[in-house]
């Protein structure tokens, strides 16, 4: 069993930053690729930014060059650091984490709310 947690969310003004990481733990031998999702309210889940073991980035569009993935492979975790943060990143914030079987888990997700 994987149980996956993320935390660093919160309220935060146009412009500001936030941290986000996400912990795996259980029973994990080796992690694939880690990633940030999001869904805002009335919309579907969509992809922000993923990494690889070996630390490839992939990125949305609109977060390219404001957010930035890293992952730590030693403590199963991945962070996402959101900087120059906009009223349209408001959206709760899920962390995937996929073994090499490429199933997926998912956390409970953490909300992330920007104000103008």
């Amino acid at each position: 069993q994987v149980h996956v947690v993320e935390s660093g969310g919160g309220l935060v003004q146009a412009g500001g930053s936030l941290r986000l990481s996400c912990a795996a733990s259980g029973s994990i031998f080796r992690i694939n690729r880690m990633g940030w999702y999001r869904q805002a309210p009335g919309k579907q889940r969509e992809l922000v930014a993923t990494i690889t073991r070996g630390g490839s980035t992939n990125y949305a569009d609109s977060v390219k060059g404001r957010f930035t993935i890293s992952r730590d492979n030693a403590k199963n975790t991945v962070y996402l650091q959101m900087n120059s943060l906009k009223p349209e990143d408001t959206a709760v914030y899920y962390c995937e984490v996929v073994l090499p079987t490429e199933y997926g888990y998912w956390g409970q997700g953490t909300q992330v709310t920007v104000s103008s």
